[in-house]
This record gives structure tokens, C-alpha cells and sequence, in this order.
């Protein structure tokens, strides 16, 4: 994709918001406003029609601006789309975290922008279009290594970036981390984009991350699957179950296979790859009861955002999913597949029940930013692949 090349005002210089700028996103597409990231090519979004997953993708978990530059100030205009549920309570805007040399100096938000109303019931939406906003960061003297971290739960167009001095990517010889993963790897609840799960892990373990963590959408999709195959990475990590259970995809049945199908895409263009396969993190709701899970409308007449789970345990008997049943799945296949270049991480071993207890899941769903930090720190704590 040809760079966009952005004009300049006053003091500050153009910059060329190019690829090379941007880490974490697999795609930029050109907007009538500028560039927008994506987490998933466009050929594997032309695969599925599903609402959620395309607003997901396009949610820049992970997505930062790594710059080089002895500018001691920067303008970076962004227009961000902010998703509100109707009948819920408000989300706040999203939050850009600004490190230099790999310390975290500011945090900004930008008013204003898009708006989507989303229908929880049904998912239908509407969208509001609005204006972009100016984030001005200013940044001590000096040539320095500088990272602007996109919110992780706000879609965010990149629409001009000036500088009082050269800017140019930043070099970055780390190796590169590809991990998949649930609302849970996308950061849900996690309020700064530093914050989410594998985030924290990467900047502790020394990884260049590309977090493929999608929002109610880690499902087994083949194309997701053919992504992975196709990105490079020096190590790869997979967290399936919660998506599949609270979502009733699939039967015990059809699961095991699904993931040794799914594993060997990925090992088409990875043969020896260090992958780890990753297991549910406690979720009380779901460790014994299937789903579909569905709004807790008690908590809603309260004004807060909870989920229960919807189905019968009786059906566990029948094939329906629950996350113990997940777990033991899960480790089946690591075993019989006899690939020494695969590991099996049980997530209760990142987020059990007694973790739950000292930090519970603010929806019964999804960790809060404490939470995310223990799973980090116990992710990176596991050493070498």
C-alpha cells in the first residue's frame, strides 16, 4: 500500500504516515479521512459477514505508532468511532498511552468523532458521523524512541501527524509475537491500551506483538487461521473456549477436530514455529454451564453491564460445551498431536478461582485492568517457548 503523504502547518512538518510507522496492525486501508488499521486482511474480512467480527478487527488492540525523532512536540490527528450499547451504561472515550524509550510519559483522549449505537438485543446500529480530533504531545529534548498506543477499544482512523523535527519508524529487531485470542486477549474492561493481557506480557518478556484478540470472535474461522499461517512470527499463541461456549458454536464432538484442522493451517506456514495452545481463564458462569450466555437484565435495571449463562448443565451430557469441558479438549489434542514445538498452557494456571475471589470479573465475563496485569505477568513468567 503507497504511503500518505500528510501537508504541514506553522512550525510542524509533514510526515509520512506510512506502514513502517504503524506496528501491530496487518493492513492499513485509505479512508476519505486518512488511514484506518486492520487486525485482519481484507480477503479474510470478505470471508465472513459477521457485524461483530468487522467491528472488532478494526479495533486497534495492540496497533501503536513507533517513531524515532528528536521532535519535542507532535500533532497527531485521529477521528476516532466511539460504540455506545443502548440502555447501558456509557463507555468511557478511548485512551491513547504515549512511551518514551519504553516509559510511559502521557495519557490523552480524544472528544469527539464518530458515533455508533449499537442495539445489545439485536446488533443493529447507527452510526453518527463526526469530526477528527487533535492529540498534542509534548516530549522532552532530544533523540528518543516514541510509541502512541491506539485505543484498544475504539476504532481509529489516522488522519495527519506533524512534527517540529524528523520522524522516522523505529527499528525493532524483537521477536515477533502473534497471539489470538477472545474479548479477553482484546483487552475488554482493561481501561488504557497498555493494559490489555498480552500487552503487558509482551513489554515484560521483550516482544514485538501483534495481538490478534477478537472480541467475541475467537471461533475457529479458517481464515483466521490462514492469517496466522501467512504473518511472520517467531512465536505464536492461541486462546480458544470462552467465544465457543458463551456463544453455543459448537458440540464436543466437532471441537477436537476443529482445532487440529485450525493448528494445521497455522503449521503450514509455520512448521516449527513455538506455538502454545491456551485454555479458558475461570469464568464461574461458564465452567460448569453451557452457554449461550445473555444480558443479565437484573444488573441492566441496576444500570451495570453483566452477563449470566443461559443454558442447561444437563446438556453437557449431549455434546454442549462448558470451559472444563474446553480445558480437556484442548489438552487432548496438544497430546495426541506429539509436536514438540506446541504447548498446552492451562489458563487457570493465569486466572483461576482463588484469583477470582481477590479480583472478580466486573461482568462475570471479562477481567478488569488488575486482573489483566496478573495474566500478563503469569503469561510472561512461563519463560521460553
Amino acid at each position: 500500500m503507497p504511503p500518505l503523504t500528510v501537508a504541514g502547518s506553522g512550525r510542524q512538518t509533514g510526515v509520512v504516515i506510512d506502514p513502517n510507522l504503524v506496528r501491530g496492525a496487518l493492513e492499513l486501508e485509505p479512508t476519505d479521512r486518512g488511514l484506518l488499521p486492520h487486525r485482519l486482511p481484507a480477503w479474510a474480512r470478505a470471508q465472513s459477514d459477521d457485524p461483530q467480527l468487522h467491528l472488532v478487527e478494526a479495533q486497534p488492540a495492540g496497533v501503536r505508532l513507533a517513531l524515532r525523532t528528536a521532535a519535542t512536540r507532535l500533532e497527531l490527528d485521529v477521528l476516532p468511532t466511539k460504540r455506545r450499547y443502548v440502555g447501558t451504561p456509557q463507555r468511557p472515550d478511548g485512551w491513547y498511552d504515549v512511551l518514551v524509550d519504553g516509559e510511559l510519559v502521557e495519557r490523552l483522549q480524544a472528544p469527539g468523532g464518530n458515533v455508533l449505537d449499537v442495539e445489545m438485543m439485536t446488533g443493529a446500529s447507527t452510526l453518527t458521523v463526526g469530526e477528527p480530533t487533535t492529540l498534542v504531545i509534548e516530549l522532552p529534548a532530544g533523540e528518543k524512541d516514541v510509541e502512541v498506543w491506539l485505543p484498544h477499544d475504539e476504532q481509529t482512523e489516522l488522519v495527519d501527524l506533524r512534527a517540529d523535527s524528523p520522524v522516522a519508524p523505529l527499528p525493532d529487531d524483537r521477536p515477533r509475537w502473534v497471539h489470538h485470542g477472545s474479548s479477553i486477549s482484546h483487552g475488554s474492561v482493561a481501561t488504557y491500551p497498555t493494559e490489555p493481557w498480552p500487552v503487558v506480557a509482551a513489554r515484560l518478556s521483550g516482544l514485538d506483538l501483534v495481538n490478534l484478540g477478537l472480541g467475541g470472535s475467537a471461533l475457529l474461522d479458517p481464515f483466521v487461521a490462514r492469517t496466522i499461517r501467512d504473518t511472520p512470527a517467531d512465536l505464536i499463541s492461541v486462546k480458544l473456549g470462552i467465544n465457543l461456549v458463551n456463544q453455543d458454536l459448537l458440540r464436543r464432538r466437532a471441537l477436537g477436530p476443529a482445532v487440529h484442522g485450525y493448528l494445521d493451517t497455522i503449521r503450514d506456514g509455520h512448521p516449527d514455529t513455538p506455538v502454545r495452545l491456551i485454555s479458558p481463564v475461570h469464568c464461574a458462569i461458564h465452567e460448569a454451564v453451557p452457554g449461550p450466555s445473555a444480558p443479565d437484565m437484573a444488573a441492566l435495571a441496576e444500570g451495570r453491564l453483566a452477563f449470566v449463562a443461559s443454558g442447561d448443565p444437563a446438556e453437557v451430557a449431549t455434546g454442549k460445551l462448558t470451559l472444563e469441558v474446553v480445558r480437556e479438549v484442548l489438552a487432548e489434542v496438544v497430546e495426541r498431536r506429539g509436536d514438540p514445538h506446541l504447548t498446552y498452557v492451562d489458563g487457570l494456571g493465569l486466572y483461576g478461582a482463588a484469583d477470582a475471589e481477590r479480583l472478580p470479573l466486573p461482568d462475570n465475563l471479562h477481567p478488569d485492568s488488575a486482573a489483566h496485569r496478573l495474566i500478563g505477568e503469569r503469561f510472561a513468567a512461563l519463560g521460553d517457548w
